[in-house]
């Protein structure tokens, strides 16, 4: 009696086994009719990304680099033109042009004169030492800091006082007495001066306009804050220029500017101070024949 159920139930557990075994060899199938819908290349550029990187002009079979156009727009906005069409017209229309006259000189064999080939290399060395240069400056930049203190130094080092000073350059002391005694005797500080004077001031009778001590050679500048206004010098003051005879016609406060209006000469200053430092460096551990 159990025999036939068992038969019977035989043939539906074969049909469930082939169900499962047609679903497994489906799926597959299904997988790749899917990956079939799936795209096989990358998607196309856009129009714009095409266009930036499609040459700026073909000449004569020689293309030249878009990337070449925007350095030069670069350079030119940094110095401060407007980035305009009119502007990248004439960026192109020049690098058209250097690309004629760079074929040309290459079909006469100019390029390889060995002065071209010397400028070329020099040039090349600019560009190299140049960008070195800007990226230490860049990794190691001027500081706040750095700057309010070199700022306070030129202040303490400029004073309070500014003077006006007019001098006679003479080559003898005997003849700086001299004209101490026609000064003396009436003689007009100017007219000697334009007379007598070897300085380039002479034209201006001596004139030195205002200046702070620090402009002036040590012994020059120590004989002349000793002056009281619109006296001279009883003696003559040598220096490493000759003898002066030296008036002072004026003195007032010195009015030094606001860190804000100085601050980009002092950070250039300061910033030429660092490379001069690591060229010293970079010269001391190469080997110089």
């Amino acid at each position: 009696m159990i025999a036939p159920a068992a038969s019977k139930e035989r043939p539906l557990m074969k049909l469930r086994v082939l169900a499962v075994a047609l679903a497994t060899f489906a799926l597959p199938a299904l997988a790749l009719a899917q990956a079939a819908k799936l795209p096989t290349k990358e998607p196309a550029k856009s129009a714009a990304a095409a266009a930036r990187e499609a040459p700026l002009a073909t000449v004569n079979g020689v293309a030249i680099p878009r990337q070449r156009a925007d350095f030069l727009v670069r350079q030119q906005t940094a110095r401060g033109a407007p980035d305009s069409e009119q502007l990248r017209l004439q960026v192109r229309e020049v690098l058209i042009n250097n690309e004629i006259i760079m074929q040309e000189a290459g079909r006469t064999g100019l390029a390889k004169r060995a002065e071209v080939q010397q400028q070329l290399e020099l040039a090349r060395q600019d560009i190299i030492v140049n960008s070195y240069l800007n990226d230490y400056i860049g990794k190691n930049p001027v500081t706040e800091a750095e700057i309010q203190q070199e700022y306070e130094r030129a202040k303490q080092q400029t004073g309070t006082t500014e003077y006006k000073a007019r001098h006679i350059l003479v080559q003898s002391e005997d003849e700086a007495t001299r004209l101490i005694g026609d000064i003396k005797k009436g003689g007009k500080f100017e007219e000697l001066a334009q007379k007598h004077s070897i300085d380039s001031t002479k034209e201006k009778g001596g004139d030195l306009d205002w200046n702070v001590p620090g402009v002036y050679d040590k012994t020059f500048a120590d004989a002349m804050v000793r002056l009281e206004k619109g006296k001279m010098t009883e003696a003559p003051v040598r220096t490493r220029f000759g003898f002066h005879v030296i008036q002072l016609d004026d003195v007032r406060p010195v009015k030094i500017p606001p860190l804000s209006e100085v601050k980009p000469r002092i950070q250039q200053r300061l910033a030429q101070l660092k490379i001069e430092k690591l060229v010293g460096e970079l010269r001391a551990k190469a080997r110089v024949e």
